[in-house]
């Protein structure tokens, strides 16, 4: 049953430590490109957020991570697919997303399971602070993993050293970041492994360092069997997460710093060039030979441009039935309304739904690839939610970050929407919707 479940989540069935580059985003990747580190451990699980045991059958391991201010923990244990997308099983990840849905799925998951550590505010809403990076990951993000074989008498020592420790954070970027305690970790299970660079990150640990260290660790060590893939960051209309750098080269790939620094002391400037070429440039790509993570498939390899190209033409196509682009270009702002306007719930399967007033009609939107063809929703709107997440996963920046399979089967859902057909029931919702707008 173990081998099994992790064949469908595309990892390896033998105890296994992952170190895991996460790229920036938002805000802080505006101001500092190396993104976010942190490590999976296939055969330990949690028996709480902030108690590790062993994994029993079925189960499918825990990220451990570093964060400043959660609850006053050092590190914190999520199970995967939570970390990764802030529900419990893969077949109930979205398939496109908006801010309010992941803030909808990183409350409920708060509220389900880490409420004794991150607790309510005392009027019952969501606190605030950097815990919301603990789940839903994927929503922000892509991520690359770098997994190696560990045993489980590795496992337990790791177990026991981390129950018996104080978890107590003392957080500091220059000194005790993320990536300094997956470097701990990893170097738990191989000594000396991994290590921080005193030239391309001016002694700072950073998430690029690390995974480029275990690279080259593995290298000399052809018995940790070191694999690669990559998590794509789910489909949405939040901004791409950026490209991972380390230190230096996240100051020189920056205009805002490196133009006023060229201006003020050219010297400087060229000497910052002279330490980036010098170790290594930008050569090391952590997405490089990654196979392509999803959840309930085997890992693929990543989509090439020639596909993509042929997926793009067959999109082209399909939408060119009974003129359907024209239809979902009509229906993609009564869409923005809807999902602005919508909740978020669950069917009765327990997947995530949008609920919403279209005219004078309430409905409901499945979200997800199991629901969205099975409730009962106009079928421009499922339209045009499929061609949104297709276009999304067909963009030039996202060939190497799907897989043919997922574009085959996203295709196939947004062919089945076809043929349902457009009926004047849809067209008239979307109509009375897009008067009740204007109304307004």
């Amino acid at each position: 049953m173990l081998a099994v479940l992790f064949a469908a989540f595309g990892l390896r069935a033998g105890a296994s430590a992952t170190l895991l580059v996460e790229e920036p985003y938002g805000k802080l990747g505006f101001f500092t490109a190396t993104g976010h580190t942190a490590v999976y451990l296939s055969g330990v699980c949690v028996q709480t957020p902030v108690i590790l045991r062993r994994c029993a059958p079925g189960e499918s391991g825990v990220v451990l991570s570093r964060y400043d201010g959660v609850g006053g923990y050092d590190w914190i244990a999520i199970p995967l697919v939570p970390y990764l997308y802030a529900v419990d099983r893969p077949d109930d990840v979205p398939l496109f997303v908006d801010a309010r849905m992941v803030s909808f799925l990183r409350d409920r998951y708060r509220r389900k399971y880490l409420k004794n550590i991150i607790p309510d505010l005392p009027n019952g809403d969501t606190p605030g602070g950097n815990w919301y990076e603990l789940v839903g990951s994927s929503y922000d993000r892509t991520t690359y993993g770098f997994e190696i074989a560990t045993s489980p008498e590795q496992d337990e020592a790791l177990i026991s050293k981390l129950n018996s420790s104080p978890n107590r954070s003392h957080f500091h970027i220059l000194t005790r970041n993320c990536a300094d305690f997956v470097k701990d970790v990893i170097n738990f299970y191989q000594p000396k492994a991994l290590h921080r660079s005193y030239v391309a990150d001016v002694g700072i640990s950073t998430p690029k360092q690390m995974g480029k260290r275990l690279v080259q660790y593995s290298a000399h060590h052809p018995e940790l069997e070191l694999s690669r893939f990559i998590i794509p960051q789910v489909p949405g209309n939040r901004a791409r997460s950026k490209s991972v750098h380390r230190v230096v080269g996240s100051f020189l790939t920056s205009k805002k710093y490196i133009v006023p620094s060229g201006v003020a002391s050219p010297i400087f400037a060229g000497c910052l060039v002279a330490v980036f070429f010098a170790s290594g440039g930008g050569r090391f790509n952590p997405g490089s030979g990654g196979m392509i993570f999803a959840p309930g498939h085997e890992p693929e390899l990543p989509l090439s441009r020639e596909e993509r190209r042929a997926d793009r033409r067959a999109l082209k196509h399909l939408l060119a039935h009974d003129d359907i682009e024209k239809s979902a270009r009509a229906g993609h702002e009564p869409w923005k309304h809807v999902q602005s306007e919508a909740e978020y719930g669950f069917d009765q399967h327990g997947r995530p739904v949008l609920e919403a007033d279209v005219g004078t009609e309430s409905i409901q939107v499945g979200i997800t690839a199991n629901n969205v063809l099975t409730i009962d929703a106009p079928q421009q709107l499922i339209q045009t939610l499929l061609i949104a997440r297709l276009q999304s996963e067909l963009q030039k920046s996202s060939v190497r970050k799907v897989s043919s399979s997922q574009i085959a089967r996203d295709l196939q859902l947004l062919q089945r929407a076809m043929e349902e057909g457009d009926s004047l029931s849809d067209c008239d919702l979307v109509t009375d919707f897009t008067a009740v707008n204007s109304r307004q």
